[in-house]
Protein backbone atom coordinates (compact mmCIF):
# COMPACT_ATOMS: atom_id res chain seq x y z
CA UNK A 1 0.00 0.00 0.00
CA UNK A 2 1.49 3.31 -1.08
CA UNK A 3 0.92 6.19 1.34
CA UNK A 4 0.92 9.86 0.37
CA UNK A 5 2.00 12.06 3.29
CA UNK A 6 0.27 15.20 2.07
CA UNK A 7 0.25 16.92 5.43
CA UNK A 8 4.03 16.66 5.63
CA UNK A 9 4.81 17.55 2.01
CA UNK A 10 2.45 20.54 2.06
CA UNK A 11 3.10 21.69 5.62
CA UNK A 12 4.52 25.07 4.53
CA UNK A 13 1.22 25.82 2.78
CA UNK A 14 -1.18 24.42 5.35
CA UNK A 15 0.45 24.93 8.73
CA UNK A 16 2.55 28.11 8.72
CA UNK A 17 4.01 29.80 11.77
CA UNK A 18 1.64 31.47 14.19
CA UNK A 19 4.40 33.81 15.35
CA UNK A 20 5.16 35.63 12.11
CA UNK A 21 3.75 36.17 8.64
CA UNK A 22 5.12 34.08 5.80
CA UNK A 23 5.07 34.55 2.05
CA UNK A 24 4.28 31.53 -0.14
CA UNK A 25 3.88 30.89 -3.85
CA UNK A 26 0.95 28.50 -3.96
CA UNK A 27 1.12 26.14 -6.96
CA UNK A 28 -1.77 24.83 -9.01
CA UNK A 29 -3.65 22.15 -7.09
CA UNK A 30 -6.84 20.19 -7.66
CA UNK A 31 -9.89 20.67 -5.46
CA UNK A 32 -13.42 19.48 -4.94
CA UNK A 33 -15.35 22.78 -4.83
CA UNK A 34 -18.83 24.11 -4.16
CA UNK A 35 -20.15 27.69 -4.29
CA UNK A 36 -22.74 29.49 -2.22
CA UNK A 37 -23.79 32.66 -0.44
CA UNK A 38 -24.84 33.52 3.10
CA UNK A 39 -23.82 33.52 6.73
CA UNK A 40 -21.85 30.31 7.43
CA UNK A 41 -23.15 30.29 11.01
CA UNK A 42 -26.82 30.14 10.03
CA UNK A 43 -27.01 29.09 6.36
CA UNK A 44 -28.53 25.67 5.66
CA UNK A 45 -26.92 25.84 2.21
CA UNK A 46 -23.49 26.22 3.81
CA UNK A 47 -23.98 23.25 6.15
CA UNK A 48 -25.22 21.05 3.31
CA UNK A 49 -22.31 22.13 1.10
CA UNK A 50 -19.71 21.18 3.69
CA UNK A 51 -21.45 17.84 4.24
CA UNK A 52 -21.33 17.15 0.50
CA UNK A 53 -17.65 18.08 0.30
CA UNK A 54 -16.63 15.64 3.01
CA UNK A 55 -18.93 12.91 1.70
CA UNK A 56 -17.27 13.09 -1.73
CA UNK A 57 -13.76 13.44 -0.30
CA UNK A 58 -14.04 10.34 1.89
CA UNK A 59 -15.75 8.33 -0.85
CA UNK A 60 -12.82 9.18 -3.14
CA UNK A 61 -10.25 8.31 -0.47
CA UNK A 62 -11.69 4.83 0.17
CA UNK A 63 -12.31 4.20 -3.54
CA UNK A 64 -8.67 4.95 -4.40
CA UNK A 65 -7.40 2.95 -1.44
CA UNK A 66 -9.42 -0.09 -2.53
CA UNK A 67 -8.93 0.13 -6.30
CA UNK A 68 -5.45 1.67 -6.63
CA UNK A 69 -3.82 0.65 -3.32
CA UNK A 70 -2.91 4.24 -2.49
CA UNK A 71 -3.80 5.81 0.85
CA UNK A 72 -3.80 9.49 1.77
CA UNK A 73 -5.41 11.73 4.39
CA UNK A 74 -8.51 13.76 3.63
CA UNK A 75 -7.24 17.33 3.81
CA UNK A 76 -8.77 20.21 5.76
CA UNK A 77 -11.71 22.12 4.36
CA UNK A 78 -10.90 25.54 2.95
CA UNK A 79 -12.96 28.60 2.17
CA UNK A 80 -12.62 31.48 -0.27
CA UNK A 81 -14.69 34.44 0.94
CA UNK A 82 -15.67 37.67 -0.79
CA UNK A 83 -18.30 40.25 -1.65
CA UNK A 84 -18.81 42.04 -4.94
CA UNK A 85 -17.62 45.21 -3.17
CA UNK A 86 -14.78 44.09 -0.90
CA UNK A 87 -14.93 47.44 0.92
CA UNK A 88 -18.11 46.11 2.54
CA UNK A 89 -16.61 42.74 3.46
CA UNK A 90 -17.04 42.63 7.24
CA UNK A 91 -18.78 40.74 10.06
CA UNK A 92 -21.72 43.15 9.69
CA UNK A 93 -22.50 41.85 6.20
CA UNK A 94 -22.19 38.11 6.74
CA UNK A 95 -25.56 37.37 5.15
CA UNK A 96 -24.19 38.78 1.88
CA UNK A 97 -20.88 36.92 1.91
CA UNK A 98 -20.15 34.76 -1.11
CA UNK A 99 -18.01 31.67 -0.68
CA UNK A 100 -16.37 28.71 -2.33
CA UNK A 101 -15.75 25.80 0.02
CA UNK A 102 -13.20 23.22 -1.10
CA UNK A 103 -10.94 20.30 -0.18
CA UNK A 104 -7.58 19.76 -1.90
CA UNK A 105 -7.07 16.47 -3.76
CA UNK A 106 -3.81 14.64 -4.55
CA UNK A 107 -2.66 14.32 -8.14
CA UNK A 108 -3.86 10.72 -8.29
CA UNK A 109 -7.47 11.94 -8.28
CA UNK A 110 -8.80 12.50 -11.80
CA UNK A 111 -12.04 14.10 -13.02
CA UNK A 112 -13.26 10.62 -13.95
CA UNK A 113 -12.57 9.20 -10.47
CA UNK A 114 -14.28 12.22 -8.94
CA UNK A 115 -17.41 11.71 -11.08
CA UNK A 116 -17.49 8.01 -10.21
CA UNK A 117 -17.13 8.74 -6.49
CA UNK A 118 -19.97 11.30 -6.53
CA UNK A 119 -22.22 8.82 -8.34
CA UNK A 120 -21.39 6.12 -5.77
CA UNK A 121 -22.00 8.52 -2.87
CA UNK A 122 -25.43 9.47 -4.26
CA UNK A 123 -26.47 5.80 -4.23
CA UNK A 124 -25.44 5.33 -0.59
CA UNK A 125 -26.56 8.55 1.05
CA UNK A 126 -29.08 11.34 0.56
CA UNK A 127 -26.87 14.43 0.37
CA UNK A 128 -28.62 17.03 -1.82
CA UNK A 129 -25.60 19.23 -2.45
CA UNK A 130 -23.56 16.41 -4.02
CA UNK A 131 -24.93 17.47 -7.41
CA UNK A 132 -23.46 20.96 -6.94
CA UNK A 133 -19.85 19.80 -6.47
CA UNK A 134 -17.20 20.28 -9.13
CA UNK A 135 -13.59 19.17 -9.62
CA UNK A 136 -11.33 22.06 -10.57
CA UNK A 137 -7.70 23.19 -10.69
CA UNK A 138 -7.01 26.34 -8.68
CA UNK A 139 -3.83 28.42 -8.88
CA UNK A 140 -3.53 30.99 -6.11
CA UNK A 141 0.04 32.14 -6.63
CA UNK A 142 1.82 34.62 -4.37
CA UNK A 143 0.21 35.08 -0.96
CA UNK A 144 0.89 36.00 2.65
CA UNK A 145 -0.40 33.85 5.49
CA UNK A 146 -0.31 33.14 9.21
CA UNK A 147 -1.68 30.48 11.58
CA UNK A 148 -4.40 31.83 13.85
CA UNK A 149 -5.55 30.30 17.14
CA UNK A 150 -9.02 31.17 18.38
CA UNK A 151 -12.68 31.61 17.53
CA UNK A 152 -13.60 32.42 13.95
CA UNK A 153 -15.51 35.51 15.10
CA UNK A 154 -12.33 36.97 16.62
CA UNK A 155 -10.14 36.77 13.50
CA UNK A 156 -10.56 40.46 12.64
CA UNK A 157 -7.40 41.86 14.29
CA UNK A 158 -5.22 39.10 12.79
CA UNK A 159 -6.66 39.73 9.33
CA UNK A 160 -5.98 43.46 9.73
CA UNK A 161 -2.37 42.75 10.71
CA UNK A 162 -1.99 40.46 7.68
CA UNK A 163 -3.27 43.21 5.38
CA UNK A 164 -0.87 45.70 6.96
CA UNK A 165 2.04 43.27 6.46
CA UNK A 166 1.16 43.00 2.77
CA UNK A 167 1.06 46.77 2.35
CA UNK A 168 4.31 47.32 4.26
CA UNK A 169 5.97 44.68 2.07
CA UNK A 170 5.17 46.70 -1.04
CA UNK A 171 2.25 44.62 -2.30
CA UNK A 172 -1.49 45.06 -2.68
CA UNK A 173 -4.19 42.55 -1.90
CA UNK A 174 -5.42 40.56 -4.86
CA UNK A 175 -8.02 37.83 -5.05
CA UNK A 176 -10.22 36.34 -2.35
CA UNK A 177 -9.77 36.05 1.40
CA UNK A 178 -8.73 32.44 2.06
CA UNK A 179 -9.07 30.36 5.22
CA UNK A 180 -7.99 26.77 5.89
CA UNK A 181 -9.78 25.11 8.81
CA UNK A 182 -7.35 22.87 10.66
CA UNK A 183 -9.64 22.43 13.66
CA UNK A 184 -13.12 20.97 14.07
CA UNK A 185 -15.55 23.38 15.80
CA UNK A 186 -17.70 20.39 16.79
CA UNK A 187 -14.87 18.90 18.85
CA UNK A 188 -12.67 21.81 19.93
CA UNK A 189 -13.28 24.78 22.17
CA UNK A 190 -13.36 28.04 20.15
CA UNK A 191 -10.10 29.29 21.69
CA UNK A 192 -8.31 26.12 20.56
CA UNK A 193 -9.36 26.21 16.91
CA UNK A 194 -6.55 26.55 14.37
CA UNK A 195 -7.06 28.41 11.09
CA UNK A 196 -4.55 29.30 8.40
CA UNK A 197 -5.48 32.77 7.17
CA UNK A 198 -4.17 33.57 3.70
CA UNK A 199 -4.43 36.56 1.39
CA UNK A 200 -3.19 36.53 -2.23
CA UNK A 201 -1.16 39.59 -3.23
CA UNK A 202 0.66 41.19 -6.13
CA UNK A 203 2.87 44.14 -6.93
CA UNK A 204 0.86 47.35 -7.53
Amino acid sequence: MEKLDLKKSLKNLYEPSAKSFSVVDVPSMNFIMIDGQGNPNTSVEYAESVQALYTAAYTLKFKIKKELAVDYPVMASEGLWWMDDMREFSEAHKDDWKWTMMIMQPDIVTPQLFSQAVAEAKKKKEVPALSCLRFETFHEGLAAQILYFGAYADEGPTISRLHKFIEESGYVRFGKHHEIYLGDPRRSAPEKLRTTIRQPMRKP
